[in-house]
């Protein structure tokens, strides 16, 4: 649907729902902003966390909050979003993200980084923070190279900060016994949970301000449809909310009603 289609049907005056979305714009929510500031304190210890969350959850939000509340005088993040990849492919990836040449063999990559990170974390106090996402995509015996890079100390300083972020799936790979000592670096673990009922209107609610509604064009059965259907996943909300609209300004009309996010439902969940 058009941007113009929007502003005449709903008074919005950017697409709502959609991905873009700035940092400024997210909804605080207690609960992610509590793990927030958790990740925060291990940062600033020099220590390494994962965040474990189902699809939906707002991992990529507390992500991209938490980078926000990193000040880049005194931090450098690295972001890498993880595939199947083998161990070199992998110090690969993470030397490319960290501006080393991702060249040799994985002996000379990991020695590469290793020097990385305790030159850039000699700088004026500066930490150095890694961020793995989707790292339940990882094989065990390469999220294993986790055990040389946070356990690399320069002048008795641990020189790397990881933030692992996954699916469930993660945890469980963490609790088996050749990442035991993985798991034992990580010292918190954020577990998301999908919102609430009064969470997720609220969610709405705002992504509708958010986008210049000056009013919600969601009627109370179509909210509770809403919550219903998706169960509090934040993408699925996105999802159908944004066809719900499409099935509303087809019909002619300015609210969304509970016929409208069903009807929504057919064309984008499964």
């Amino acid at each position: 649907m058009k941007n113009l289609d929007m502003h005449a049907a709903f008074g919005f005056q950017k697409i709502p729902f959609t991905r873009e979305i700035a940092v400024s714009d997210l909804l605080p929510m207690p609960h992610l902003d509590e793990h927030r500031d958790a990740l925060l304190e291990q940062l600033e210890r020099r220590m390494s966390a994962a965040v474990i969350a189902p699809a939906g959850a707002g991992k990529s939000c507390l992500l991209r909050s938490l980078r926000a509340h990193l000040s880049e005088a005194r931090y450098r993040v690295h972001y890498v979003k993880v595939t199947d990849l083998g161990k070199r492919d992998l110090c690969r990836e993470i030397a490319t993200a960290v501006g080393a040449k991702p060249a040799g063999t994985y002996p000379m990559l990991v020695r590469r980084l290793q020097e990385d990170f305790a030159q850039t974390s000699g700088i004026d106090g500066v930490r150095t923070v890694l961020v793995l996402d989707e790292a339940h995509d990882i094989r065990p015996d390469v999220l294993g190279i986790l055990r040389i890079l946070t356990n690399f100390e320069w002048d008795s300083r641990l020189v790397l900060g990881v933030i692992l972020a996954g699916q469930p799936g993660l945890e469980v790979m963490l609790k088996k016994a050749p990442l035991e000592d993985v798991a034992q670096r990580l010292s918190y673990f954020a577990r998301l949970r999908l919102l609430s009922r009064e969470e997720t209107a609220r969610y709405l609610e705002h992504r509708c301000a958010v986008a210049g509604a000056s009013t919600v064009p969601f009627d109370a059965g179509a909210m509770e449809a809403v919550f219903e259907i998706s169960r509090g996943n934040m993408r699925a909300i996105d999802q159908l909310c944004l066809a719900a609209l499409g099935a509303a300004a087809k019909r002619g009309v300015a609210v969304v009603a509970n016929a409208d996010v069903i009807a929504a439902r057919k064309n984008v969940l499964p």
